[in-house]
């Protein structure tokens, strides 16, 4: 048995498998059950595609779901995995994460699930970069209790529990995650299985919190929220690709066969889009993934519109190194160890600290 090498340092620790896999190994004897159309199953898709490309054994590969349409993921794949209670998927993955480094922990969580009664949970998981990786199914419903309104719902939406329309302010969850410094965020579409693969793969590189917010359409409830990222005639215009060290640029091709938009530095300190033959390729900015400074990824992510969506970056908005919290609890504990001998004993003089006593 080995361990993961690069380039895979997120799962440095993790056993590898014997041989090669398939994605038949990883496709459990479950029927799959969700509205035909849904987005979920094209995730499922990419998910049990990519994972044999981890190289590791699936015993070794933990699937944490919490409540919603999107928790089913575990019972479809042939993984070790946990359908747990609502909102509080991170907390538990942090647990697994944090007692077993031979373990790659993956988080399954919807709009509601992880933004409503999980957002506290969320955020502190990537506030501490705990080494697992979150996917955000985000469809701007709730689906599984039948077209609620979600966090991530526009103002104004018409709903069962909002018949005259919204008047919440949604969460933008790249916002949320930059905003509590999570070290890997990344957005993608369910119906793009090439770029969703790239993304799912450098999430499981980094080592570290990845939240990956995924576009996912839900036909029966809110069916055509994100049609402006994918129908042929408009996503030129509404996808803004985020590419590490490029110019940030989209939109029908100009005269030099490239994006005739771009993404400039606006007078307010933040970003706006601009017509590149207005102002030029030089005032373009290019993309820094691994800026330590997450200012410009954020202005980056106020891009997308809290309405009808009609433009969006897509890509890796951060990808930063930075210690992260189950490596620096399980060094505390081999040192306590070292330090006192025993590491139960070590383990057990820290939790009851220096003043105890005795009922008798």
């Amino acid at each position: 048995m080995t361990t993961q090498e690069l380039p895979f340092p997120g799962l440095a620790g993790v056993p590898t498998a014997d041989g090669p896999q398939n994605r038949k190994e990883y496709t459990s004897d479950q029927e799959v059950r969700w509205c035909p159309g849904c987005g979920d199953y094209a995730v499922l898709a990419a998910v049990q595609g990519f994972l044999p490309e981890l190289g590791l054994r699936r015993e070794n590969i933990v699937f944490v779901s919490g409540i919603g349409c999107s928790s089913r993921f575990p019972y479809y794949l042939d993984t070790f995995g946990i359908h747990s209670i609502h909102g509080r998927a991170p907390a538990i993955a942090t647990g697994i994460a944090t007692a077993r480094e031979d373990l790659s922990v993956w988080v399954v969580t919807g709009d509601g699930d992880a933004l409503s009664i999980g957002g506290n949970h969320l955020i502190h998981a990537m506030r501490r970069n705990v080494n697992l990786k979150i996917l955000l199914f985000n469809n701007r419903i709730y689906g599984l209790t039948k077209g609620q309104y979600s966090p991530t719902s526009e103002p104004g939406k018409i709903t069962k529990s909002t018949p005259l329309g919204s008047v919440d302010h949604p969460f933008n969850p790249v916002s949320l995650a930059l905003g509590a410094e999570a070290t890997f965020v990344a957005r993608t579409i369910d119906s793009d299985r090439k770029h969703l693969t790239s993304v799912l793969s450098a999430a499981a590189a980094h080592r570290g919190t990845a939240l990956v917010e995924i576009y996912q359409n839900c036909p029966i409830f809110n069916d055509g929220a994100f049609d402006a990222v994918k129908d042929n005639d408009t996503k030129v215009d509404a996808i803004i690709p985020l590419v590490h060290g490029e110019p940030i640029r989209f939109g029908a091709p100009g005269e030099d066969g490239l994006g005739s938009k771009g993404i400039v530095r606006s007078a307010s300190g933040g970003v706006e889009v601009a017509q590149v033959a207005e102002v030029g390729t030089d005032a373009l900015v290019v993309h820094d993934a691994h800026n330590a400074d997450p200012s410009t990824a954020f202005a980056l992510s106020r891009l997308t519109d809290a309405g009808v969506l009609h433009q969006s970056p897509i890509g890796i908005f951060r990808d930063v190194d930075r210690p992260t919290y189950d490596d620096q609890a399980r060094q505390q504990i081999a040192q306590a160890g070292q330090d006192q001998g025993d590491p139960q004993v070590a383990l057990a003089g820290l939790i009851s600290g220096s003043d105890t006593w005795t009922i008798v």
